[in-house]
């Protein structure tokens, strides 16, 4: 997680273990070389409690070391919290953004703009599947979506 101190982002998927750590290690390497890491707060979390306490996916972190972008992360749960102090929440399919929007409002004080993360992306591929039974190819397909979105959510939002 980067250092708070203007805008903040969490990337959401099922168990924290794929998907939302390869966008949170993209983002922040992007933030990073853009020199604005330090304008962000940066994080990722699960929709379930399936991973809870666990490492990403060894698959992702070869694919991330592959593409020299450093991967640190502890599976975490969506908490109420994390509503009401991160500005945007972007998650990877239609079942995540239901459950963070079903989420959501329970939470009184919410404020995070819920959106898809496959939203941003140019190439307009607006899921990103899960590639937990998949192969290294389809975390490597993972890795360029989150590549194409965070470049385009970074220039949205600088």
């Amino acid at each position: 997680m980067a250092a708070n101190s203007g805008k903040s982002v969490l990337f959401v998927c099922l168990g924290n273990i794929c998907r939302s750590p390869i966008a949170e290690a993209v983002f922040c390497k992007m933030a990073t070389d853009a020199g604005v890491v330090d304008k962000w707060r940066i994080d990722s979390a699960a929709t379930s409690t399936y991973e809870i306490g666990n490492p990403p996916d060894h698959r992702g972190q070869a694919c991330m070391k592959r593409h020299d972008v450093p991967m640190r992360h502890v599976a975490r749960q969506v908490t109420k919290d994390d509503f009401m102090s991160f500005d945007y929440i972007l998650c990877m399919d239609e079942s995540n953004l239901s459950d963070l929007k079903r989420k959501a409002n329970s939470v009184k004080n919410s404020r995070a703009k819920i959106e898809l993360l496959g939203s941003y992306d140019p190439q307009k591929q607006l899921i990103i599947k899960d590639p937990y039974y998949g192969s290294d190819e389809d975390f490597e397909k993972v890795y360029e979506q989150c590549m194409r979105c965070c470049k385009t959510f970074l220039e949205s939002n600088s």
